[in-house]
């Protein structure tokens, strides 16, 4: 059966999904994501996954996916990142039985449509794509062109920049998605600002995406997607009991809960303290029993009437997102002014010509300090390679062969190669010790002095038998022990 592709994928084997929980490191494993289906999120995906450490470690593997197949899991797309396209091919390969497709975070646009093509002829299953924006829309339609054009199937776009990270966020631009979504004929989720169920049914009326995928919001609030916002305590209470049945690390555990008790926590910050510090599942079922009774008390004592504190849109202890200050309030909480904030930010990279050929960043900061580098691969020496072991072979070498093979080759052959330096014939044929050596030691160093000979062996006093090896060792040891005739010179010394 051939793989669907496009809008029939998304129909079939994503059933039309529209509320998306997004990949999230250390953040989205098994057990979030059954709590988040469990409150009306249709598609799910995993942590990303690194694609190399996948491939080379069993127990990543087992512990990220293919631990326990859990049916309520579905539809699943994996994540991974990856730069080698093979490494990414091989670890698609492992993780394709285990999903309904393939996803390739792409968060900062580089070199990729290799990377889409090759997955797209070898898997079994569709592959996805997940990027950020240019600043500038056309480049960011020109990039999910030519993403479409490379065989990816279903296109999520998280409307902000690379830069937008952390205190300089800001607003996600909806605008960068509707010009995707209107540029390419495969489906599109759209992912930023959203906090609610209105702000998910604002953004597909807006931009007309077929999805909506949340992350942030979804971790404050799992219950986002039914628009509906719970106390914590329940929340919680329901995840670690799938916690129970589907194990996870507890640091896993404990980042799930500081996001749950976000605004809590402001509150009872001792609360705080003992959720650092408890190292079992059952000490952290006690914080929460702690934390359930603490809130139980300030609403049974809440007047009449009363309105939260702190700006809140809901009572401290009710399920709701946290909103991060702009760029611009962090700038003035640092005391600091200008685009950069309080946050230095990077320098600008931009790619050479303006194209979507894109240079690794790596190679664009090489590009500032050495302008008149070209890193264009096709102006690169071609080198002929080794006929045993695929490196570099030398340019003069008599057996067309590498450093490391050529010695090991002249070495069994007893032969030369003036390329490389080894003279194994020409050090054999011009040591004259190696044919009579034995002679030579027995006119020479022996008949002087005292000896007694005994068939073929020859024994001298000890302290001359010392001096004469002294002698011959530095005369001939190394043309004897080339020669493996080391035996003859100690059978004749002792």
């Amino acid at each position: 059966m051939s793989k669907l592709r496009g809008l029939e994928f998304w129909q079939d084997t994503l059933r039309g999904a529209r509320y998306v929980v997004a990949p999230m490191v250390d953040q989205s494993e098994l057990a979030w994501r059954l709590l988040s289906r469990r409150h009306g999120a249709q598609l799910c995906y995993t942590p990303m996954l690194h694609a190399q450490v996948f491939v080379r470690d069993a127990n990543y593997r087992k512990e990220n996916l293919c631990c326990e197949v859990c049916p309520e899991d579905r539809p699943l797309i994996v994540q991974f990142c990856a730069n080698d396209p093979e490494v990414f091919v091989q670890a698609a390969l492992f993780a394709q039985d285990y999903s309904d497709a393939i996803d390739l975070n792409l968060g900062c646009p580089q070199m990729i449509a290799k990377r889409v093509v090759l997955a797209n002829e070898k898997l079994s299953v569709p592959i996805t794509c997940k990027i950020r924006v240019f600043p500038e829309i056309d480049k960011t339609v020109k990039y999910a062109q030519l993403l479409e054009k490379a065989g990816c199937q279903l296109l999520t776009v998280h409307g902000r920049t690379k830069e937008q990270k952390g205190p300089l966020a800001g607003v996600a631009s909806w605008e960068h998605i509707k010009a995707v979504r209107k540029a390419v004929s495969i489906p599109v989720f759209a992912n930023g600002n959203i906090q609610y169920l209105s702000d998910v049914d604002e953004c597909i009326q807006k931009t007309g995406v077929h999805g909506v995928m949340s992350a942030e919001g979804n971790l404050h609030n799992p219950a986002l997607f039914e628009g509906r916002n719970p106390v914590v305590w329940e929340m919680v209470d329901e995840y670690l009991e799938i916690v129970q049945q589907y194990p996870c690390p507890l640091s896993y555990v404990r980042a799930h809960l500081f996001k749950l008790w976000h605004h809590t926590l402001q509150v009872h910050q001792q609360l705080r303290d003992e959720l650092a510090k408890v190292k079992t599942l059952e000490g952290i079922v006690g914080v929460n029993t702690e934390l359930k009774r603490r809130c139980q008390e300030e609403i049974a004592n809440q007047k009449e009437g009363e309105k939260q504190k702190g700006g809140l849109p809901f009572f401290h202890w009710i399920c709701q997102p946290y909103v991060r200050p702009g760029p611009k309030e962090t700038c003035m909480e640092n005391g600091t002014h200008g685009n950069g904030g309080g946050t230095r930010g990077k320098r600008a990279l931009e790619e050479e010509d303006g194209n979507l050929d894109l240079l690794s960043k790596n190679k664009q900061k090489k590009k500032l300090r050495n302008p008149n580098k070209s890193f264009d691969p096709s102006l690169k020496p071609k080198y002929a390679k080794c006929d045993q072991c695929g490196n570099p072979k030398g340019n003069k070498c008599v057996f067309n062969l590498c450093r490391g093979c050529c010695k090991k080759r002249a070495f069994k052959e007893t032969a030369d190669c003036p390329g490389h330096r080894l003279l194994f014939k020409t050090k054999y044929e011009k040591s004259p010790l190696w044919k009579n050596g034995l002679t030579e030691l027995q006119e020479t160093e022996v008949t002087p002095k005292e000896a007694v000979v005994e068939g073929n062996s020859l024994h001298l006093n000890q302290k001359d038998a010392t001096k004469d090896f002294q002698g011959l060792n530095q005369k001939c040891w190394p043309q004897n022990a080339a020669a493996g005739r080391c035996s003859e010179v100690m059978t004749c010394l002792f």
